[in-house]
């Protein structure tokens, strides 16, 4: 046996492994346990998030970063994009549509999630190594339960230092561009794009090292210029398609809710793969409960650890809820899951767009896919940087940073199997931490949450009664 395709069958077996019935009770019914716990109230707050976002509330002097909006485009950017493209179109092909609806259920509770998770994040923030203030599971693992919890902080950051690999996104990217325009313009043959996979490597680790100069300040303003125009873009040509399909729609929904327990899954799995599947990919594209979201909303500038857990809630409803199930339409819609041939990842997507928008279809989904790609690629540099200072302190950063590079030119020429399980593994174990560290705090964001918003409808009461 070759020696790659035995790395790939091992990277498999582990990713099965780690995503087995104990991470998804773990993840599900954690989550579940959350929003029951929370009473809903932080639901009945969802719109307060809106007046977050516009810097209201804003205060420059408040501990930070980057303020909430800029926080808010940073977790998106880490979630938007791929995940919701690519890992949809994965989702299908290995557990059928319904793993659409094991998405929505991992969405649904991980609302609830990311507002107790969010919220730690900065109520337990720590200082690094250089003594700046920083929020993330390990912080919050170490500030909030203690130094004997330490080996929990670690097993976080070893997770996330591997977890936030640049490959899926720069594999998928170069995937894409060789796909749909350098093999049908003759520029590569089939089985022959080394050469043009690592070139195209090599642009994007080019481009991401300037970004990635500017550390978290420039990031978050790429991050919040770009991920509002892409997603709106993105989803005009999914309404366009879903349009062209509107007859079709009602039986879409019912073949994801019917597949759902049926257990029918592409790849010939059961029921319980179709579970993993979805909830797997739901937590790869929204990533509640995995902890990397609150790497970022940690950064965020405030002395309310509650305003940022309102605004994290958005994530989820906006990443899986809304962009997923249009991707997921998209691709039912026209057929294109069920076409012969290995077709997977963003290509079967970009087929799908194809059917409505012709030969401009991988072209849109093209312009859609790079900045959302590249955004997600430095995102994760930042994310997997704070692991790094947190094992490591401050020293030697430009060696992560240049390993980093080398990793993005080499996720450009790897095989899709082997990047989507090490991703998807390292997920799962970055999962273990967070969810145990956020139900073991959970008190103390319902102790915080009470008071705010008892606060907040008291002010409001007030400026009623006056006007």
């Amino acid at each position: 046996m070759s020696i790659f395709p035995a790395i790939d069958q091992a990277l498999e077996a582990f990713a099965s492994f780690v995503w087995g019935p104990p991470l998804l009770v773990l993840l599900v019914g954690g989550g579940l346990a959350l929003l029951i716990y929370s009473r809903g109230r932080p639901y009945r707050h969802l719109g307060h998030s809106i007046g977050l976002l516009s810097g209201r509330y804003d205060d420059p002097n408040d501990p930070g970063q980057v303020n909430h909006s800029q926080a808010l485009s940073t977790a998106l950017s880490g979630t938007l994009g791929l995940g919701n493209i690519s890992g949809v179109a994965i989702a299908i092909t290995i557990g059928g549509p319904g793993a659409i609806f094991w998405m929505w259920v991992t969405a649904l509770v991980g609302v609830a999630t990311k507002f107790y998770t969010a919220t730690l994040a900065v109520m337990f923030r720590g200082r690094d190594a250089s003594g700046e203030l920083q929020g993330g599971p390990m912080y919050v693992i170490r500030e909030g339960l203690g130094r004997r919890w330490m080996p929990l902080a670690v097993l976080f950051a070893v997770a996330g230092l591997c977890g936030m690999l640049p490959v899926f996104q720069s594999n998928q990217t170069t995937q894409l561009l060789r796909e749909s325009f350098a093999e049908p313009l003759g520029w590569v043959a089939p089985g022959g794009s080394f050469t043009f996979d690592f070139v195209i490597g090599l642009l994007i680790a080019v481009a991401s090292a300037y970004v990635i100069a500017g550390r978290i300040q420039r990031i978050g303003k790429f991050s919040a210029r770009v991920v509002p125009g892409m997603v709106l873009f993105y989803l005009g040509m999914t309404l366009v398609v879903i349009a062209s399909f509107w007859e079709q729609v009602p039986a879409a929904f019912a073949l994801i809710f019917s597949d759902a327990f049926s257990g029918q899954a592409i790849a010939g799995g059961t029921l319980g793969s179709v579970i993993t599947v979805g909830v797997s990919r739901g937590a790869f594209s929204n990533e509640a409960g995995i902890g990397t979201e609150s790497l970022a909303h940690g950064a965020a500038k405030t002395r309310e650890p509650v305003r940022e857990g309102v605004v994290a809630m958005l994530g989820p409803i906006v990443d899986t809820l809304v962009i997923c199930t249009c991707t997921a339409l998209v691709i039912l819609l026209t057929g294109a899951w069920q076409q012969e041939g290995d077709i997977a990842g963003v290509t079967l997507t970009a087929q799908a767009f194809s059917q409505v928008f012709g030969q401009f279809g991988p072209i849109l989904l093209l312009l859609m896919v790079l900045p959302l790609a590249f955004s997600t690629i430095v995102t994760c540099w930042y994310y997997g940087m704070k692991c790094y200072v947190f094992l490591f302190g401050g020293r030697w950063q430009g060696l992560y940073t240049g390993l980093y590079m080398v990793l993005i030119i080499l996720g450009a020429v790897a095989s899709l199997s082997a990047v989507n399980s090490i991703i998807i593994g390292m997920y799962a174990v970055m999962a273990i931490p967070t969810m145990v560290s956020t139900l073991l705090l959970a008190r103390h964001v319902n102790r915080a949450a009470h008071d705010y918003f008892t606060r907040m409808d008291l002010t409001k009461r007030k400026e009623a009664e006056a006007s």
